[in-house]
């Protein structure tokens, strides 16, 4: 039986509107220019509104199921397509975003569907190398490129309990603030290199 030997895995988390997608497009450039193929795995949320189902704080325990069952298929069907995959959204950030929901909401999760979520979050979760986590700054205001939630509540409570399943979960991850970027950029592509060195550094620079 052939297996499929797991490529170098980095994602982000954190609430919305705090520079994910654009953090990864950036680091996605710079892989590229040093030849790497690089796949990516897309934040699910507008997919999932589209189909019809609840997100943000309308969040539900199926909506969540969803986004993590088709988050962790997307995954690993990325793990034929590139030496690094990019994870906009890791699988904890939608639990983090459920329990928001319920907070706001003022409702309780059942604990079988909770420990359920859980289970495949805990599971999975072991096979991410690197996860960056931005830090939500309030002062700067909801990006206009693609619906979002102007709930800032909500956008708080978000960033909240993202942090605290990643806690719960035991996974550790690196801060990624809005004046960060670079920084964190350097930090990616160095671990990068060193994972893929196989004894020589591959050349990857970060971009200014």
């Amino acid at each position: 039986m052939s297996t499929i030997e797991q490529p170098v895995t980095i994602a982000v988390v954190g609430t919305h509107s705090t520079g994910k997608s654009t953090f990864l497009a950036r680091l996605a450039h710079d892989l590229r220019r040093s030849g790497l193929q690089v796949a990516t795995v897309a934040d699910l949320g507008e997919q999932a509104q589209r189909m019809g189902l609840p997100i943000l704080w309308n969040h539900t325990w199926v909506s969540t199921l969803w986004i993590v069952t088709r988050g962790i298929s997307n995954e690993l069907e990325a793990w034929l397509h590139g030496d690094v995959v990019l994870i906009d959204r890791a699988v904890p950030d939608a639990l983090g975003y459920y329990r928001a929901a319920l907070e706001y909401r003022d409702e309780s999760a059942d604990p079988d569907e909770w420990a359920y979520l859980e289970a495949l979050a805990r599971f999975h979760s072991d096979r991410y190398d690197l996860i960056f986590r931005t830090q939500l700054d309030p002062h700067i205001p909801l990006g206009t490129n693609k619906f979002r939630d102007d709930n800032q509540q909500f956008r708080i409570l978000a960033d909240h309990h993202v942090e605290s399943v990643l806690r719960e979960l035991t996974l550790p991850s690196l801060p990624l603030t809005a004046d960060g970027h670079d920084t964190a950029l350097a930090l990616a592509c160095d671990f990068v290199a060193e994972r893929l060195g196989d004894g020589t550094t591959r050349e990857i620079s970060a971009t200014a």
